[in-house]
């Protein structure tokens, strides 16, 4: 069971660096008409879509590494 928990582990941490970077592409990818535009941009919705997908891997992480935790001190 600890394997199975630890590859998901490693595996969630890899889509959280598939996310910061997603993330960070789109940020070095905003231009400067994006940011005086008027309203929604679809950088920005990109960006915000990164931030949570990095996020929500990041919660999966930390519940993998309490469930190992929890599963160590048995």
């Amino acid at each position: 069971m600890q394997t199975i928990l630890i590859i998901f582990l490693i595996a969630a941490m890899g889509a959280t660096v598939f996310f910061l970077i997603r993330g960070i592409v789109q940020f070095l990818k905003t231009t400067e008409q994006d940011l005086m535009g008027d309203g929604p941009n679809m950088s920005g919705h990109r960006q915000n879509k990164a931030m949570q997908g990095r996020i929500a891997m990041q919660a999966v992480a930390v519940v993998i590494c309490v469930l190992l935790l929890l599963l160590m001190g048995r």
